[in-house]
């Protein structure tokens, strides 16, 4: 229905009557919803619109906007939810998993079909024809797409899987999701079902013979479609995919040392800050504390994981808050009676993150192919993508053209951004290694380093000292000559702190050795940081000082070439 732009006819704010209908339509519409999820979706204070439109084949639509994102779409008073909506409440509707080729077939406006389904241990929903249905991708149950069943699980069981299964309303990609904020489905983890009870079934094939050779030819037909779509698709059967480290999610050690609640602690605020780091922006403020949870913290939950904040040792959400205001990295105000919201953040408060070397890096990339088994059988040197490394190395016009990659490719490319660190090289006795480093952002799926998305920091170390990790790049130290009165030459030198060097013993010790006055001064246009002064043209005093004393490397220092040359007047 969207998979074409759509021609907006008005575009405005819900009232309050409006507002308290749609709720109730929603409560009707979606009864496994409780009264807090209803008003979490249809919040009784935020801006919601009512969006009204015609999508490209004339059916007239009603979407409802909430957060700048659509919730809900109305079509002949039908009541549907969005994928938006769908990755907040994953378990709202029926779901029905497919391969992830079948995706780009979906968005382009493709209904589904049965030969597309993958059959769980469990067996398919029960469903009946014209049920509102979520499309899940294999090893995400995060839905991509909403339909309306063609026929019930019967009928599809007795056709063989074979034929039309569903009418796709709306999906991922598609026009109506352009129209949000573009965010991509979170990774969750497919739910563990138990197999149907055999014995039952059993009794039931025999109590009706005409089924049992239906069900034997259904068997073999199946197994030989999915392996067919198996080795069309490039993809692991289910019960391989279930084994899958990386489709089972990051679990929790058994054998971790620390408590339950201690686990569940470390959860809570990993959420939150991922949350407040990659979901929410400046504009979504004042944000509800509730909508924040539902929203943003759950969405971020790794895969195998559940939060519950019950189980930590905050007990509620708004003492968990409490906390983090008292960490100063959040304000929370209670705008209404008994109504909280975050008011504000602070964007600059330092985070919690991880540091990796490029080595790590580069290890962590060979270890996952390696461990996905995506080594090309026929060809050593090439690498096949599945959608993690195609998220991060293609273009969005080769996601479907580029299916293998060269190593050197693989790790070189601009793409994939990854940053080889390089190494400072000096004495144990003068400041160690400086280096770049970055911090590595929690991803709930994998730990694939995107250079876009990661926080530049470098580090120097001391000897008997622990390292100190500043944020931002690290600047060259600048030596400059300067003109004062009666035409007089001066040296100055910044960006000394960077490398560890106390510019008043660096000042101090050039003016011993040139003889000259040097003199110490605020740095113009840096703040905190200080600026060497000496009279004259010192450049190659300073250049034996850094170079050879302190040994730091002539790539980080900028100016040695204004040294005055020999047999000329410094």
């Amino acid at each position: 229905m969207f998979a074409k732009a759509f021609r907006v006819k008005s575009n405005t704010a819900i009232k309050g009557s409006d507002r308290r209908k749609l709720r109730a339509d929603v409560m009707a519409a979606f009864p496994t919803l409780g009264t807090d999820q209803v008003s979490v979706l249809v919040p009784g204070k935020e801006e919601l619109n009512i969006v009204k439109l015609y999508a490209h084949r004339g059916d007239a639509v009603t979407v409802y906007v909430s957060g700048g994102n659509p919730i809900l779409f109305e079509v002949e008073k039908n009541l549907y939810p969005t994928v938006y909506t769908l990755w907040s409440y994953p378990d709202l509707l029926p779901a029905f998993t497919t391969w992830p080729p079948v995706l780009e077939k979906l968005v382009g406006g493709a209904d589904l079909m049965l030969p597309g389904l993958v059959v769980p241990p469990a067996g398919l929903p029960q469903v009946q024809k014209g049920d509102l249905c979520a499309i899940a991708l294999l090893g995400n149950r995060a839905p991509v797409a909403v339909g309306v069943a063609a026929m019930s699980t019967a009928e599809m069981l007795t056709s063989g899987l074979k034929g039309r299964g569903f009418s796709v309303l709306h999906t991922y990609q598609d026009h109506l999701w352009r129209s949000g904020d573009k965010s991509s489905p979170p990774s969750l983890a497919p739910l563990a079902l138990d197999p149907p009870d055999l014995s039952e079934e059993k009794e039931s094939v025999q109590a009706d013979p005409a089924l049992q050779g239906d069900l034997r030819r259904l068997t073999l037909e199946g197994e030989e479609e999915n392996g067919e779509v198996q080795r069309m698709c490039g993809e692991k059967s289910l019960s391989e995919a279930s084994e899958d480290p990386s489709v089972r999610g990051l679990n929790p050690d058994p054998t971790d040392s620390k408590t339950l609640q201690e686990q569940m602690d470390e959860l809570v605020q990993r959420c939150f800050l991922h949350a407040l780091k990659c979901q929410v922006r400046k504009a979504d403020l004042p944000l509800l504390t509730s909508t924040f949870l539902g929203s943003h913290m759950l969405s971020c939950c790794p895969e195998g994981r559940q939060l519950d904040i019950k189980k930590s040792s905050y007990k509620k959400l708004s003492k968990f808050l409490q906390h983090m205001q008292q960490e100063q990295i959040i304000q929370v105000k209670e705008l209404s009676k008994g109504v909280e919201s975050i008011v504000a953040v602070d964007w600059k408060h330092p985070r919690k993150g991880s540091i990796l070397e490029g080595g790590e890096v580069r290890t962590i990339i060979i270890n996952y192919v390696k461990r996905n088994d995506l080594v090309d059988a026929d060809n050593k040197n090439l690498v096949k993508l599945d959608p993690i490394l195609c998220d991060c190395i293609l273009e969005k016009n080769e996601q479907h053209t580029v299916m293998k990659l060269p190593w050197d490719s693989l790790l070189t490319r601009s793409k994939l951004k990854i940053m080889y660190i390089r190494s400072l090289q000096t004495t144990a006795h003068e400041p160690d290694l400086t280096r770049y480093l970055y911090f590595l952002e929690y991803s709930h799926t994998h730990l694939f380093i995107c250079l876009e998305k990661l926080q530049p920091v470098y580090q120097v170390t001391f000897p008997g000292q622990e390292p100190i990790v500043k944020k931002g790049r690290i600047c060259p130290i600048d030596i400059t000559l300067a003109q004062r009165t009666s035409n007089k030459k001066v040296t100055v030198v910044r960006n000394l702190e960077a490398y560890g060097l106390d510019p008043c013993s660096v000042a101090a010790i050039l003016q011993q050795r040139c003889q000259a006055s040097a003199t110490v001064t605020p740095a113009p246009g840096a703040k905190d940081s200080l600026q060497v002064q000496i009279q004259g043209n010192q450049v190659h005093h300073l250049s034996r000082l850094l170079l050879e004393e302190y040994q730091l490397p002539r790539k980080h220092i900028q100016g040695l070439e204004k040294a005055p040359k020999p047999g000329k007047k410094k």
